[in-house]
């Protein structure tokens, strides 16, 4: 990730945390060169994400200020965040039920997208995880239990990101998704409350550490009204 895109995704995070909150002014340009090191140039493309993405605004001879609806947008989550749904929206909005924990040998397509053997053993998981109370997404994931010692009920129900980022010291270093349009599952319909015509938005990831090797493959399901992404293509024309 280049400098601006982790500028864009420090501020955010702290928009999405309540730091900056909605018509906030932000801290002007120069205060956040010094912050982070860098241009005055590097600073606007930043905010030239965020407000492509509906975050901030600028008020010429005023600054720069957060949106009064940027909340709102958290849903349209951008391609490039794989930080964790917890991060994301916060742990005072995220909640996380647990509907299966299991430790098995994997079959030959999830030991492919973790480029394991099939005799390495996987954490299973399906979590089912709601905002503000209410079914938001299925996720069904697997992770080397050689990566990610220990993994408790405990760290499922708050956040697992939080447990390989700040317990385990692993780095992140990026994600490959696959979004498709899919039927409901009987799972989906049981646990999002899908009819069984609702189509459902799915996406396949792999995570990566910095040296290379997936950490998680996960498949998680969305009802078709409650998540979208976007796309941010921002170069110099």
């Amino acid at each position: 990730m280049v400098k601006y895109e982790q500028i864009a995704t420090d501020i955010r995070e702290k928009i999405y945390s309540g730091y900056y909150p909605p018509e906030a002014l932000l801290p002007d340009q120069l205060t956040l060169c010094k912050t982070f090191d860098c241009s005055r140039m590097t600073i606007k493309k930043a905010f030239d994400i965020l407000a492509m993405e509906g975050l901030i605004y600028r008020q010429r001879g005023s600054g720069t200020y957060v949106m009064k609806n940027a909340l709102a947008n958290k849903k349209d989550i951008t391609l490039r965040e794989y930080n964790g749904l917890t991060k994301m929206m916060g742990k005072e909005h995220i909640t996380s039920k647990i509907i299966r924990f299991d430790v098995l040998f994997p079959d030959e397509r999830i030991a492919e997208q973790l480029l394991i053997k099939t005799s390495q053993p996987v954490y299973s998981l399906i979590r089912l995880r709601l905002l503000d109370g209410r079914p938001y997404v299925l996720e069904h994931t697997y992770m080397p239990v050689d990566l990610v010692p220990n993994l408790t009920p405990d760290h499922l129900l708050s956040s697992i990101y939080a447990y390989l980022k700040e317990d385990l010291g692993l780095i992140m270093s990026g994600a490959f998704r696959k979004i498709n349009a899919d039927k409901p599952s009987t799972y989906d319909q049981k646990f999002l409350a899908c009819d069984e015509h609702d189509p459902v938005l799915e996406v396949e990831q792999v995570v990566y550490l910095k040296d290379g090797r997936p950490i998680e493959y996960s498949r998680s399901r969305h009802r078709y009204d409650t998540r979208s992404f976007v796309v941010l293509d921002h170069h110099e024309i």
